[in-house]
């Protein structure tokens, strides 16, 4: 994690959660940490920590949703030598590496409920017992989590268990979102264009035109932070005039004329409705009448996909074998 506990920002929500924070630092209890992507919930963690009396020892980060299942109980509590395959030597876990410090739980609703279980009784006991071994292991360790899900909803639908909830939920900070910070849009657009102008040597910061302004005030963010870091940085490194205001900016750096465009599958066609009734009247021979409507179908299919007879196969829910054998029956060439 970047060890960086820098906040910009004015607005009272956001002063609030910074508050917040700084408050239940002193106190040896779990924290959660709630928030959109890209609100800053990494940065909270480390201010808990770096405000903590545990300063001093280790701040250890795992990113939960970073992992397969099968590798996140190893990962947290460590394993022998020979617990599984491929385990060629003990390893010890994350709880045991931020003995003494601080263990950050990042996008803790993806917890699978069996390692939700082991966190549990880490918490209530302090003892983490490595895959294979049969001895546990005490650890010293404070639990900052992290995750931009409903969890009390999580629990109530039943995939996120509520007595671990309760153990974790001492304290709640809940990050505003960007659009929700008022007058903080400016400020971290300074904040960061400076930051990017001083990285590239520009002389002195410009600042943005008026209508560069107005597009980034204007704009929603379902990025937030990070998002906004990105365009305002993106559009300082691509101007070339640092004598003038900026006056470009690119929300989407993906928009472009020749972007790939995504493969189109045939479709299969929907079935010719039935001939109207006055057809039906008209048909002395039910045999001959299904056989040349079945014909016409798998002539128009078979030109649709210009004779390639495999695509034409699928169009038409049919195995190769079976467009083969009805092309057969109906005396239809292969183009």
């Amino acid at each position: 994690m970047e060890k960086n506990t820098q906040f910009v920002g004015q607005s009272l929500a956001f002063l609030d959660a910074v508050e917040l924070a700084g408050r239940a630092a002193e106190l040896n209890r779990p924290v959660l940490v709630i928030g959109e992507r890209g609100t800053g919930k990494e940065l909270v963690a480390e201010r808990l920590h770096h405000l903590s009396r545990r300063w001093g020892e280790p701040l250890i980060v795992m990113n939960c949703a970073a992992l397969p299942e099968t590798l996140i109980e190893a990962e947290l509590f460590g394993h022998e030598q020979g617990a599984f395959t491929g385990a060629t030597k003990a390893r010890p876990g994350r709880f045991e590496e931020a003995d003494g410090g601080t263990l950050f739980l990042d996008e803790l609703g993806t917890l699978s409920m069996a390692a939700q279980e082991r966190l549990l009784r880490v918490i209530e006991y302090g003892e983490v017992t490595r895959i294979g071994a049969s001895r546990p292991i005490t650890v010293d360790v404070r639990i900052v989590a992290a995750t931009n899900e409903d969890l009390p909803a999580a629990a109530q639908a039943g995939r996120f268990r509520p007595d671990l909830l309760d153990r974790l939920s001492f304290e709640v900070i809940t990050l505003p979102p960007l659009r929700a910070r008022e007058g903080d849009i400016p400020v971290l657009v300074d904040h960061f264009g400076r930051r990017m102008a001083a990285e590239l040597a520009w002389p002195q910061w410009p600042g943005f035109s008026a209508a560069c302004m107005a597009e980034l005030e204007g704009h929603g963010w379902p990025g937030n932070v990070r998002e906004l870091r990105n365009v305002v940085e993106r559009a300082v490194y691509r101007w070339d005039d640092p004598a003038r205001p900026v006056s470009r900016i690119t929300f989407d750096p993906f928009a472009s004329p020749w972007k790939p465009q995504p493969m189109m599958l045939p479709r299969a066609e929907t079935p010719p409705a039935p001939p109207p009734p006055s057809d039906f009247e008209s048909i002395t021979d039910l045999k001959a009448a299904v056989d040349a409507h079945e014909a016409a179908i798998v002539r128009a299919a078979l030109d649709r996909y210009r004779y390639n007879q495999r695509a034409t196969a699928k169009g038409l829910g049919l195995s190769y074998d079976q467009l083969r054998h009805c092309m057969k029956k109906h005396g239809l060439s292969a183009g």
